[in-house]
């Protein structure tokens, strides 16, 4: 399709979001398949199925239902969770203890995974390139967050909850 069929879907989907595009291709290439979805396409069919699989595959879609090729499915999924955990990851939504949650931010992070190996204020100052005095506010930040009246309570938590990396 000339300019390529994930720019074509992308166009028709945002001038029409209502209406329903399947892609038919050759490309079994899961990149190919999620480019489609993000594009906007309802259902990604590959040109060698059987030629009695299409209709039922477009009233499928017309009715709501998604169309896609079954040796697919499976990378689909295990994207989904690779996303799902990599978005969960960068979230770091900490349960506090009188309810409600408290996120960290990316640096308090670093900061706590820094002290979990041990690693003094200086240290950690020097491998973050910033001063002393900003790692102190940000563990104390991060105590409070958590309502811990130690370091080593933060981490325990941390630990306790997989925050950090390698947990």
């Amino acid at each position: 399709m000339p300019g390529g069929g994930i720019a074509a879907t992308k166009r028709i989907h945002a001038e029409h979001p209502d209406i329903k595009i399947v892609v038919l291709t050759v490309s079994q290439n899961e990149r190919d398949l999620f480019d489609a979805l993000i594009a906007g396409a309802s259902g990604y069919i590959l040109k060698h199925a059987s030629p009695s699989r299409l209709p039922d595959a477009l009233r499928g879609v017309l009715a709501g239902e998604a169309a896609l090729p079954r040796t697919l499915e499976r990378r689909l999924i295990e994207e989904f969770r690779r996303r799902e955990l990599r978005e969960r990851r960068s979230r770091r939504f900490v349960p506090r203890r009188r309810g409600g949650t408290a996120e960290l931010t990316k640096r308090e992070l670093d900061v706590l995974n820094l002290i979990s190996d041990e690693l003094p204020t200086p240290v950690v100052a020097q491998r973050l390139g910033i001063s002393e005095v900003t790692v102190r506010r940000h563990i104390s930040s991060v105590m409070a967050k958590l309502e811990v009246s130690s370091r080593a309570g933060a981490v325990q938590l941390a630990h306790r909850h997989g925050w950090l990396e390698g947990s």
